[in-house]
């Protein structure tokens, strides 16, 4: 068989040199925006065991790789477990994880409940599971940090998620609340951390393709197509290609609140307002329109925990 033309050689060459520079950049955004989040919300501090929820889905997958790495650069000592709640699902693939993790040497703990035969059972047939999924699975898992001794759990939710939960909770529940990156779990015994609150699904998706990760897709929940949280998503990616900077600035907006000029009285003390005589920085200035576009966008603060640049 005669090689191929110079010409085409060297156009594969630079093709793959290309897809390999994209990969690096890749990588490095998702460890400064990550390391950014971390320091932004002091989500992690010397002395931490930090347990990774890892659920064998791509975003689970990439959250412990990055804090691998930063682990390996960051300013502060910090100890890393991954757990994995095996809910008996029919067809669970359990040998997958394990051979994964230890591969990799990475300490590991494989935590086995079946939730999934309690929630089919209690759920009627043709309604979501999540919910209650959700809290079975959220009790473990804050049982086991505590017999690990991890002092942060960590969870794979990334941007998308967070916007997701903001207009679910808007559109259906008439309550503006999104997914915090750090809060202390119910039982007041654990923080809940998201290292990837400022990272987008898609970028996520493309590591995982790159890291060749071996994913385990869900078959309960995944599988319910009635889910709102699935047409919120649609939604998102309908503004993402018809109204660039939009689904952006959306987030960008969790972050710049203005108190005043909504109606939570809990928030703001509205019924003891009154003249004071002195100018007030929130005031009716609060209604000038605002720049738009990607130039209104904050600029991204110090990266203290990592520079992965």
């Amino acid at each position: 068989m005669s090689s191929p033309p110079a010409d085409a050689a060297t156009s594969e060459r630079q093709a793959t040199e290309r897809v390999a520079r994209e990969n690096v950049k890749l990588e490095k955004r998702l460890l400064r925006l990550t390391g950014q989040a971390i320091s932004d919300f002091n989500m992690i501090a010397s002395g931490d065991k930090v347990m990774v929820c890892l659920s064998g889905g791509k975003d689970s997958y990439s959250l412990l790789e990055v804090l691998l790495l930063l682990r390996d650069r960051a300013p502060v000592r910090f100890d890393i477990v991954a757990v994995n709640l095996d809910q008996k699902q029919p067809g669970f693939p359990d040998d997958v994880l394990p051979r994964y993790l230890r591969a990799r040497g990475i300490d590991f703990h494989i935590e086995t409940q079946d939730t999934y035969s309690v929630v089919t059972r209690v759920i009627p047939e043709g309604q979501t599971f999540c919910s209650l999924c959700s809290r079975l699975r959220r009790g473990i898992l804050y049982r086991v940090a505590g017999e690990l001794g991890a002092t942060k759990i960590a969870l794979g939710h990334h941007r998308d998620d967070i916007l997701g939960t903001f207009f679910l909770n808007m559109f259906y529940g008439g309550r503006l609340k999104a997914m915090p990156p750090k809060l202390v779990s119910d039982d007041g015994r654990n923080v809940v951390i998201r290292p990837l609150a400022y990272v987008k699904e898609a970028d996520l998706a493309r590591y995982a393709q790159v890291k060749q990760f071996p994913i385990i897709p869900c078959n309960l929940c995944g599988s319910q197509d009635n889910l709102k949280r699935k047409e919120v998503k649609r939604m998102l990616l309908e503004w993402e290609r018809r109204y660039p900077g939009r689904v952006e600035n959306t987030f960008n907006a969790l972050s710049r609140i203005t108190p005043s000029h909504l109606m939570d009285g809990t928030l703001f003390n509205f019924v003891g307002l009154n003249v004071t005589g002195e100018p007030l920085a929130e005031g009716d200035i609060a209604f000038d329109e605002q720049p738009c576009g990607p130039e209104s966008e904050p600029t991204a603060g110090v990266i203290r925990f990592a520079e992965a640049e």
